[in-house]
């Protein structure tokens, strides 16, 4: 213990012991966190320091080893972490270690409101995470002297409403900050070598200054029973890894990318397939390092799985899975983002709306589909690669999203019956092959690749060369709800109302007098389905198959409705349908002599419609009906 002139009291006011309470049991969810916040006051000493002794070298004194020193004794219950910074002074102590009993104290105090989450905003801004040391602490002392100058002070509370001040010395410039832990089982974990070494793993492994630690362990017993003296261990550096995101960019090389991959995104095995690096500077200032894996994370495909960026406060961890940095639809990426302007005590509620992390966020995602774009553009096998494991994530950013769209439409890849289920194209590939007089993308959406390449309603558009794209996953049908044009052309869901594709004069007038020959038998079809059929109606659509079913034109789709099903909207009504029959089919031309004789169609209804269903993917609704009526006129 140093020597020091009699302590002066100073009595916090009234409001002040309040507050003190509110942080010590509201504002931190977890008691290590005092450890980060005072290595992060060293950290901005030791910075200070060093800048001003740029202009300033005597303020150094021949010391510029800058670094932090933890000394944990387990036997006492005492940890002391010192650094050899730009040190306090008397002022600094009240003002600085004051502060919250000062000018800022009544303005927090009004803005009170009894809501947590509220307080907790308020208490972010006061920046007061010194006194997080209190809630393990029985009794803290800060012996410091600043440098330049000769006089040293201790400081010391007990965190019940007053500290002490008086003068003392100190033989160097620095802070000395000696921590007594309680004797309740939340403090003791701390006065472990195990749990000190931990902590600073996971917060501070990135601090730019060196920490170091010693520890004076438990004395043992000798053969006699006798207590050995503990003999302190030779102190350990706890942070050599350097913040990579922080180096320049040429300075990283593949290896140290794959490294830092696999350390932040728990995947061993795997290799990022690119990565993007930027450092904003301006307004506020942060970096970031964001990777693209080069196969689909574990979970991927769960909305619920956690997702986000680690974020980090000058080097300081403070949360992983960021969801505020980080869409849903871009869950696929990890790495970091750290910030020069949050406070470390920023909270999940005060990141919801936040505008620093706004803007972190839309630099990040701007820059991240930049980097995939690129992707697409100069290496277009990989970008398929990644495709295929990670594309349909993507489509999810058409739902509830309005700010990136143009970039995500030209990130899109579908499989089409020009490129079949092997290769995909983009929206772009898509429009400059359409043919002159075609005003409209035409797509199909379905259960899987399998049914869509087989869906009669494609018949027509292989006959005449309309490229269709196939859009089998199972957020299409949502993603169409917010991709609705692509280069000024709208897209046409082909299973919805009529598709009115290039005919000659000749098909117009087959067409119009098929219209008037059949109608006896769409009107036999319809009286027999009319429970499941709206309308039944001849059309030109067909080439192979009897019959198909569309949809009304504002109608769900079948495919949607099967969805819902299977999210458990099982109330959700069903839509009629309707049924479309191919006059040049010898089934239907068959049926139309029947009917034209007054005949009865006996079983085929159900069978034609029953084929309608199973061509499309969808469940029959009788699946008995159907077979029975299939073997009675098979026999």
């Amino acid at each position: 213990m140093s020597e020091s002139t009699k302590p002066q009291k100073h009595e916090f006011q009234t409001e002040v012991r309040v507050l003190l309470q509110l942080m010590i049991h509201s504002l931190y969810s977890n008691q290590e966190i005092f450890i980060r916040e005072l290595i992060s006051n060293g950290a901005d000493a030791l910075d200070k320091v060093r800048f001003e002794g740029i202009t300033k070298p005597e303020l150094l004194d021949g010391d510029s080893d800058l670094r932090i020193d933890l000394h944990v004794d387990e036997e006492a219950r005492k940890i002391v972490i010192s650094d050899n910074g730009i040190g306090m002074n008397e002022e600094d102590l009240l003002n600085g270690l004051g502060t919250i009993a000062r000018s800022g104290t009544r303005d927090f105090m009004k803005n009170l409101t009894g809501d947590s989450k509220d307080d907790m905003s308020l208490i972010g801004q006061f920046g007061v995470g010194f006194y997080s040391v209190f809630m393990v602490a029985r009794n803290v002392e800060v012996l410091t002297r600043k440098a330049g100058e000769e006089k040293a002070y201790l400081w010391s509370s007990t965190g019940d409403g007053e500290f002490q001040l008086s003068e003392s010395s100190k033989d160097s410039r620095g802070t000395i900050i000696t921590i007594e832990l309680k004797d309740d089982e939340d403090a003791t974990p701390f006065a472990s070598e195990w749990k000190v070494k931990e902590v600073v793993n996971k917060y501070s492994e990135f601090i730019a200054h060196p920490i170091w630690m010693t520890v004076l362990p438990k004395p043992e017993k000798d053969d006699d029973g006798e207590l050995k003296p503990s003999e302190e261990k030779e102190a350990a550096r706890l942070n050599e890894k350097t913040a990579i995101w922080r180096r320049p960019a040429k300075d990283v090389t593949d290896e140290n990318h794959k490294e830092f991959y696999q350390q932040i995104s728990n995947d061993f095995a795997g290799e990022p397939l690119t990565h993007t690096m930027q450092h904003i500077e301006g307004m506020q200032e942060f970096w970031s390092l964001v990777y693209v894996p080069t196969k689909a994370p574990f979970g991927l495909f769960n909305q619920d799985r956690g997702h986000g960026l680690k974020l980090y406060v000058k080097r300081i961890f403070i949360m992983d899975d960021c969801k505020d940095l980080l869409p849903t639809w871009l869950r696929f990426v990890s790495g970091v983002v750290d910030s020069e302007d949050l406070p470390l005590n920023v909270s999940r509620e005060i990141l919801q709306d936040n505008r620093i992390i706004a803007s972190i966020r839309k630099h990040v995602v701007k820059k991240t589909l930049a980097s995939l774009q690129k992707m697409a553009d100069d290496k277009p096998e990989q970008y398929t690669g990644f495709w295929k494991e990670m594309g349909v994530v993507l489509k999810e950013g058409f739902y509830m999203n309005y700010e990136w769209l143009d970039e995500l439409k030209s990130l899109m890849r579908f499989n089409s019956t020009s490129s079949g289920t092997d290769e995909v194209i983009s929206l772009k590939d898509y429009v400059s092959g359409m043919k002159d007089d075609q005003e409209v993308i035409y797509y199909i959406t379905g259960e899987n690749l399998k049914t869509l390449t087989s869906s009669p309603l494609l018949e027509n558009f292989r006959a005449k060369g309309y490229e269709v794209l196939y859009m089998a996953d199972h957020v299409d049908e949502f993603m169409m709800g917010g991709l609705t044009e692509f280069d000024g052309k709208q897209f046409k869901d082909i299973s919805r109302g009529d598709v009115e594709l290039e005919k000659t004069d000749e098909e117009k007038k087959v067409e119009e007098e098929q219209q008037t020959s059949y109608q006896k038998l769409c009107e036999s079809l319809q009286n027999t389905l009319n429970e499941t059929v709206e309308t039944v109606r001849v059309t030109s659509r067909l080439k192979d198959s009897p019959c198909v079913l569309v949809n009304k034109e504002d109608a769900m789709s079948a495919h949607m409705e099967r969805l819902m099903k299977q999210m458990g909207q099982d109330n959700m009504p069903t839509s009629k349908r309707i049924l479309e029959i191919n006059p040049e089919h010898t089934i239907c031309q068959t049926l139309q002599s029947k009917a034209e004789a007054g005949d009865e169609l006996g079983d085929w209804p159900t069978v034609l419609l029953g084929q309608a269903l199973l061509a499309e993917g969808s469940p029959l609704p009788d699946t008995n009906a159907y077979v029975q009526a299939v073997n009675k006129l098979l026999s």
